[in-house]
């Protein structure tokens, strides 16, 4: 097996939203379609994909966005049959490697059940923030 980290390019969209329904991060149907995509990234974001590149298969997202202040890591996921193997800290590597290259801070959530997911990101130098609650409005039709 051959991996490789790239960044996204329109015509990965369908393989990029296959992954994001498969590990349970949404994809389309959440409002993650390719124009707000494109737009995070000509804001100075990065959507890192991990490619195998032996079946020309993407394997794993990692869409990294920025405010001007932080950089927010989100829709980071690998496929779950290539789970479990270590694929996760190459896509994790690469996209720390673009933050660091910003000098912005970095934060991401992740799901308190997520326990897996917790512990790659501690491995890779992040530190709980604190008892915070998230809230979101993603639809103003009911304001």
């Amino acid at each position: 097996m051959n991996l490789i980290t790239r960044d996204y390019r329109p015509e990965d969209f369908e393989a990029v939203n296959y992954i994001w329904q498969q590990t349970g991060m949404g994809g389309a149907i959440r409002g993650d379609d390719q124009d707000v995509i494109l737009r995070t990234i000509e804001m100075g974001g990065r959507l890192i994909l991990l490619e195998n590149t032996a079946k020309n298969e993407i394997i794993g997202t990692s869409w990294v966005t920025q405010d001007g202040r932080r950089i927010y890591l989100h829709h980071f996921g690998i496929l779950p049959d290539y789970q479990g193997k270590g694929f996760a800290k190459i896509l994790l590597d690469a996209s720390l490697k673009f933050a660091k290259g910003t000098g912005l801070q970095i934060k991401l959530e992740v799901h308190e059940d997520n326990e897996i997911a917790r512990n790659l990101y501690v491995k890779g130098g992040f530190k709980y923030l604190g008892d915070y609650n998230v809230y979101i409005i993603r639809k103003y039709d009911n304001l």
